[in-house]
């Protein structure tokens, strides 16, 4: 074969070998671990490269999360039991955290902790986001100047919270907290109320739902529900859902109320994986990153440079105890708390709320000079008589002898009853800033 007939072949061979075959598109890399260890928590995995918050699937059913990252090694937390499980299961890395899916369908809808709905359709989604997300700027953050009527007379009257202000509900469990927040949600003017149910009875959700929420109010509010029975990571992603919904709506510009119940239960759980996890216990039995935790989480409420998010969020004390961890490290990063009293509770005063020990710590920037006053009359009379409601019992108090005393023991009986307010009363802002006065000129 002479040269041209060589050179001709050669172009030949290149162009149908080379030219006219499309390369096949390449497949994507899949990698696996596998389960080394299955506890009722947690799930120890061999998984080169993964990193920490990524999701897995185990065996191609069960999801779960890395919540630690020791060398070649995870510790994950599954969405699920565990208690079919075997060592040897595939543990296949996602390659991102947990998401979040959007949209305004989300409006009257029940989703559980990891933001699947509960309560029928699926929701006609128009964004998604991750799960954990960084609190505004502090500087791009707007000033709370606006008043965030509740519609409770000793929240209003006294204790008045702010658009964008984060408050603290504190009680033993028992002291009406749960009652408290559907009176909130029933009565807010907020364009949005995002409730979340953590660590709950199971009856309670539909009680909640048929009881405490209005039609009207309903309508405008997204529940949250990781009831006590579920694993502690989706009892933990619960709270973390709610706000990460709060946050989408807020970003319209709109005034959210986020309201959660229980911070504690929060807490519990985050301290469940971590000491599961390998994490050792350094404050009164809970793991440094609680506290990261805590404090990361209420930091994305609040106003923002657009829109707003009130937070209301119940803490669990035991025996009244206002400086257990959870409870003392709450009230330091809240701008606000208050406090209900089982003494209150067992004498029948509803809503349990000790003034004296409760305080709102933005009011005095929102309201009025005449309001300020006022509030702090009733509570200079309360603890008047608190000095001598002993000596009343056993007739042992003598009229005449104090000037302001005697005012707080005559007063005492109209500032209870005004205080006290049923479940289904509602007062107006304006009417309880006019009861407040009359009570005090009366």
């Amino acid at each position: 074969m002479n040269l041209p007939d060589i050179q001709a072949m050669s172009s030949f061979l290149e162009t149908s070998l080379f030219s006219q075959v499309e390369p096949s598109p390449a497949a994507p890399v899949r990698y696996f671990g596998k389960v080394q260890e299955v506890g009722a928590t947690v799930v120890r995995a061999t998984l080169p490269g993964a990193h920490q918050g990524e999701l897995c699937v185990i065996d191609d059913e069960l999801k779960a999360e890395v919540v630690a990252v020791k060398g070649d090694e995870v510790v994950l937390s599954p969405f699920d039991v565990t208690s079919w499980l075997k060592t040897g299961a595939l543990v296949e890395p996602l390659g991102h955290g947990h998401q979040v899916f959007l949209g305004q369908s989300l409006l009257g809808r029940v989703v559980d902790g990891f933001g699947a709905v509960m309560d029928g359709d699926p929701l006609s989604c128009t964004e998604i986001r991750p799960n954990y997300a960084s609190a505004p700027d502090p500087l791009s953050r707007s000033l709370i100047h606006d008043i965030m009527p509740l519609g409770i007379r000793a929240i209003d009257s006294i204790l008045t919270c702010g658009v964008g202000q984060r408050i603290g509900i504190f009680a033993a469990a028992g002291g009406g907290k749960s009652t408290l927040l559907g009176m909130i949600a029933s009565h807010s003017q907020a364009d949005v109320i995002v409730l979340a149910l953590v660590g709950e009875r199971g009856r309670e959700v539909r009680e909640f739902i048929e009881y405490n929420l209005s039609p009207e109010a309903r309508s405008r509010t997204v529940m949250v529900v990781a009831t006590s029975d579920r694993p502690p990571l989706e009892r933990m992603k619960a709270t973390l859902t709610a706000t990460t919904i709060a946050e989408y709506f807020r970003d319209q510009g709109k005034n959210v109320l986020l309201m959660v119940d229980s911070l504690t239960r929060f807490a519990r759980s985050a301290r469940e994986i971590s000491l599961a996890a390998g994490e050792a216990a350094v404050s009164n039995g809970f793991p440094p990153s609680v506290f990261v935790n805590l404090s990361a989480l209420v930091e994305r409420a609040g106003p923002a440079a657009k829109g707003s998010i009130t937070g209301i969020y119940t803490v669990l004390v035991e025996g009244d105890n206002m400086n257990e961890p959870i409870a003392d490290e709450v009230r330091s990063l809240l701008d606000g708390h208050i406090v209900l009293s089982r003494k209150l509770a067992g004498a029948g005063h509803y809503p349990a709320i000790d003034i004296n020990a409760s305080v709102s710590r933005v009011m005095d920037q929102i309201v009025t000079q005449e309001q300020t006053e006022h509030a702090a009359r009733v509570r200079q009379l309360l603890s008047l008589y608190d000095e001598v409601q002993l000596l009343i019992r056993v007739g042992e108090y003598v009229e005449g002898e104090d000037e302001e005393t005697d005012e707080a023991v005559k007063r005492h009986g109209d500032i209870t009853r005004f205080l006290r307010q049923s479940v289904s009363e509602f007062s107006p802002y304006e009417q309880t800033q006019m009861g407040l006065s009359a009570l005090l000129e009366s």
